[in-house]
């Protein structure tokens, strides 16, 4: 099977799903309309302070442009504001890091370090399973396209045994085996349900071959994006979350949902859930 019909399948859904909640489903005045960050493009944009609050582009040779005052102002309008009230201290605390001259940051499109975490429904062996797949930007060509990075399933998960030194003590081969030509290999298949305890202490399950596997031999079959939310780590000693807000009024569409002072060192160990 073809998996990139099935990639962008979801992103079509996505896309057209979310911005139809956001309009199809809310009375909004024209200036809510536009005050809503409806794309994640868009969020970045206004983020950097490339387009104000109200979607008016800025143009590079005017002053304002990623201007940190000016983001100082707007960068707030990009909370979700039940977020921001419950946790105003670390909001703002960002937000002057962020902003601060000396050391300003912002959000590059392909800067890398960002994911996007679509939540599906598939049908496995024919009953409904929820995935977790995870994308990220690459550089295509001229361009870019979003490709898949790992999948998480306790589909999958389940498959799998931990293998704590007690089972590794009994589940091994002797150091010696190659002198007897490994005439003792037969002991890994002996029980299938333990054979990963045989494998080296480093190895793990790599759920994205296992993922495109099942789609191949037509047990995973693809059938709905249930919701869709961003993981943001290019910001440093940052990390947060965007998500779609459904509400009347200008604080709507694409906002801060999370957000975490986290150092660089602990993000590495969050990478690896995102790009093994």
């Amino acid at each position: 099977m073809n998996l990139k019909p099935l990639i962008l399948s979801l992103f079509v859904i996505v896309t057209t799903s979310l911005f139809a909640q956001g309009i199809g489903n809310v009375q909004m005045d024209e200036r809510s309309l536009y005050a809503m960050t409806k794309q994640m493009g868009q969020f970045i944009n206004r983020f950097n302070y490339e387009e104000d609050q109200f979607g008016k582009k800025i143009n590079p040779k005017n002053r304002n442009f990623r201007d940190n005052r000016q983001r100082r102002k707007s960068i707030p309008t990009l909370f979700d504001k039940d977020f921001y009230s419950k946790n105003e201290t670390v909001s703002q605390e960002f937000i002057k890091d962020v902003t601060n001259p000396d050391s300003a940051a912002y959000m590059e499109f392909l800067g890398g370090r960002w994911y996007s975490e679509v939540s599906a429904t598939f049908t496995y062996n024919n009953k409904d399973v929820d995935m977790i797949l995870i994308l990220t930007l690459e550089k295509a060509g001229k361009g870019s396209k979003w490709v898949l990075t790992n999948v998480l399933t306790d589909v999958f998960t389940d498959k799998f045994v931990d293998c704590p030194d007690t089972i590794r003590n009994t589940n091994f081969l002797h150091p010696m085996s190659h002198e007897i030509d490994f005439m003792n290999i037969y002991k890994i298949f002996n029980d299938k349900n333990s054979i990963e305890c045989y494998a080296s202490s480093s190895y793990n399950p790599d759920f994205l071959t296992l993922f495109f596997y099942e789609v191949k031999n037509g047990r995973l079959r693809f059938k709905n994006v249930n919701s869709l939310k961003y993981h943001v780590m290019q910001i440093r000693n940052w990390y947060f979350e965007v998500s779609w807000i459904d509400r009347k009024g200008n604080n709507s569409g694409w906002l801060i949902t999370n957000l975490v002072q986290m150092s660089e060192d602990d993000k590495h160990l969050i990478l690896k859930y995102y790009q093994p």
